[in-house]
């Protein structure tokens, strides 16, 4: 039995949603599309390392959804389990991110697989001021220290995208100061905007250093694109509840909707700040959590001994969560799409993704089946708060709402 819920001085509900960026349990129906059959995040990371040890998770019922190596189907779960399905066209963290919050795409946003188009970086140069290297999908840490010599010597900016949307312009910090990078990366997201090229984010990635052992900075900064339509976080905010993100939450909705943002250095640092917010925001609210670590460091690197690290680190801090809980408190755990490290693929993969529910309030053993889309858990966080519905989405509140602890 999980059972450590603290009590609270007041009723007010608060709820943590928590994703771990690119978990994902399975390929979508459609993910022949994307070139990403067979993938399989969860299983075939637990295969690749011959079994995972989550055993908290596995309590909540993570076993129950598919046969994944080590980890026990359990009945009955302490949790509610099931599938979300993505709807949105695409793969990436916005994508993800926005439909959980009841947003679905019907454009996907634009990729730039051989470079961006001549005439947005000619046009960009003129702007700025400054020459552009680069301009090819590339890994940040390794362009940079191609490129990086080049960008010393000439001044020009090295610009760059990946698998995902984005438009990345690398700089190191004694050539050009941080306010002029963050000013280019502004010029390039007015220029994307006018041109009508649909990318999700413009990131600034400053570094220092010398060639070949480069560091990048912590000064990262990310110049998004709004949401399309009103999400999980503005009908909150906007309705007195508050909410709080963690991680790249802020940078992900442009800002909007974030009552208040906490940067993190790596999961660890995230879930340290998950738990200090459930102990210190003593009301009714969201906190809204993204663990972006199992993406970016292993995920696009293939390294599944790492990514299967990581899962597990996560599961044995899980505990502490449930220690912070009250008895009104609901936790949910998710994902936003796959990133299968055992395929030879380093691009995200096109994933249906688990969801996993605990609290007080919430009966345990209840499998909600495979949602149609992501949307379902923000419409179902938007009905347990009695705000007004999302555009988007059905809400599964009905089938888990009601103390059975």
């Amino acid at each position: 039995m999980i059972e450590s819920f603290r009590k609270k001085g007041d009723e007010s509900m608060r709820v943590v949603l928590i994703v771990l960026d690119s978990v994902g349990i399975g390929a979508m129906p459609d993910a022949h599309l994307y070139g990403d059959e067979g993938s399989n995040t969860l299983v075939n990371t637990a295969r690749a390392v011959g079994g995972l040890h989550l055993p908290n998770m596995e309590r909540l019922g993570l076993g129950n959804l598919d046969n994944i190596p080590g980890v026990k189907p359990v009945k009955p779960s302490e949790g509610v389990y099931g599938k979300m399905m993505e709807k949105s066209p695409g793969k990436d963290t916005t994508t993800g991110h926005w439909e959980i919050a009841g947003v679905i795409l019907k454009k996907p946003f634009d990729l730039f697989p051989e470079g961006f188009p001549k005439e947005l970086i000619e046009e960009f140069e003129r702007r700025t001021g400054r020459k552009v290297i680069g301009n090819k999908p590339a890994s940040g840490t390794e362009i940079i220290k191609e490129l990086g010599p080049i960008h010393e010597k000439t001044g020009a900016l090295i610009v760059y995208t990946s698998a995902d949307s984005v438009f990345q312009i690398a700089a190191k910090k004694e050539i050009v100061p941080l306010e002029e990078l963050y000013r280019y990366c502004q010029i390039a997201r007015e220029l994307l905007d006018e041109m009508g090229y649909k990318v999700a984010r413009v990131i600034a990635r400053p570094f220092t250093g010398e060639w070949p052992n480069y560091i990048r900075t912590p000064e990262r900064k990310d110049f998004s694109l709004e949401p399309e339509g009103r999400t999980l976080l503005d009908v909150l905010t906007e309705n007195g509840i508050p909410v709080y993100g963690v991680g790249k939450i802020a940078d992900i909705f442009a800002g909007r909707g974030v009552t208040e943002n906490y940067k993190t250095k790596d999961n660890n640092d995230g879930i340290d700040k998950t738990i200090l917010l459930m102990k210190e925001k003593r009301h009714r609210c969201l906190v809204f959590t993204n663990l972006v670590d199992f993406d970016t460091k292993y995920g696009h690197r293939n390294n599944y001994v790492a990514y299967a690290r990581a899962l597990e680190e996560f599961d044995e801090r899980l505990p502490e969560i449930f220690q912070a809980m009250e008895e009104d408190d609901v936790l949910f755990i998710t994902a936003d799409h796959g990133c299968d490290p055992t395929t030879p693929s380093t691009d995200h993969s096109r994933e249906m993704v688990p969801l996993l529910g605990y609290g007080r309030k919430l009966k345990k053993d209840v499998y909600i089946g495979v949602r149609e889309t992501f949307a379902d858990l923000g419409q179902t966080i938007a009905d347990m708060f009695g705000v007004p519905p999302l555009e988007n989405g059905t809400s599964f509140k009905n089938l888990i709402w009601g103390e059975s602890r």
